[in-house]
């Protein structure tokens, strides 16, 4: 377990909770924690789903400005793909993540919620890629990442403006998938999370696999994806289970074991 970073672990949810206060600043060594633990939550199978969360306060209000200031251009060259692979860390969970946004997520913050599958938002969240009011541009996957979800038109007019975002807003345009009173963020996101802990941990695993790498690449080859991963979930125990619970007792019902 990190200092600033832990993964909770209850009833098949893990909760990666970032606990640096007073904004959770994401400096080196919260970028780190980050990594370990999203890795500790692709490893343990009693983890069936996880759930980002920054607390009741905050999400994530961006990098530690301060640390970085004193980086130079060689410094960040040597810093910038390991930050860049501690998000990628928690995009590359092979099961659902939820991100429970309260408060502020910005810059790094709001990347690291873009990491996830689905964000639920406070009603009074912000988010945010205001790295261009430093002279700079984001760059833990927010060009990449933001685009792909909002389209190109509404991430430039985010990321060249660096203006905030609020939920109302971040709801119409895609960029939050939900948007619930502040004091209930966490509990949707968990109960969301908790649908999946006796589930057929395969199938969502090679599903959320064929979408990531299905967009990435032309049609054609995103059928390939798809038509690889649902032959290869012919050799699992739970498809079985499904099928024949299917046939037995009707739809919804199957009892999986996750192998």
């Amino acid at each position: 377990m990190g200092e600033f970073v832990r993964l909770e672990v209850s009833d098949g949810v893990g909760t990666i909770r970032l606990d640096r206060p007073k904004m959770n600043a994401l400096n080196v060594q919260v970028q780190e924690e980050i990594r370990a633990a999203a890795t500790e939550a692709s490893e343990r199978d009693d983890v069936k789903a996880v759930v980002l969360y920054g607390g009741e306060r905050v999400f994530a209000a961006g990098a530690d400005i301060k640390e970085m200031a004193d980086m130079s251009y060689t410094d960040m060259v040597k810093r910038s793909g390991a930050l860049q692979s501690s998000f990628g860390t928690v995009a590359r969970i092979p099961k659902p993540v939820v991100a429970a946004v309260t408060g502020y997520a910005l810059g790094g913050g709001c990347e690291l919620a873009l990491c996830a599958d689905v964000r639920f938002a406070a009603a009074d969240a912000v988010l945010g890629q205001p790295e261009i009011l430093l002279g700079i541009i984001p760059g833990a996957g927010g060009t990449q990442r933001l685009t792909r979800l909002v389209g190109p038109s509404k991430a430039k007019d985010i990321i060249f403006t660096g203006r905030f975002v609020k939920a109302d807003e971040a709801l119409a345009i895609g960029l939050v998938d939900r948007v619930v009173p502040a004091d209930q963020v966490y509990d949707e996101a968990v109960s969301w999370a908790r649908q999946f802990a006796g589930g057929a941990s395969f199938a969502v695993r090679a599903a959320k696999e064929s979408i990531d790498r299905g967009v990435e690449v032309d049609l054609e080859t995103g059928l390939e994806i798809e038509r690889q991963q649902f032959a290869a979930l012919f050799a699992t125990e739970d498809r079985t289970i499904g099928m024949q619970s299917f046939v037995e007792s009707g739809p919804g019902k199957a009892q999986f074991r996750g192998r």
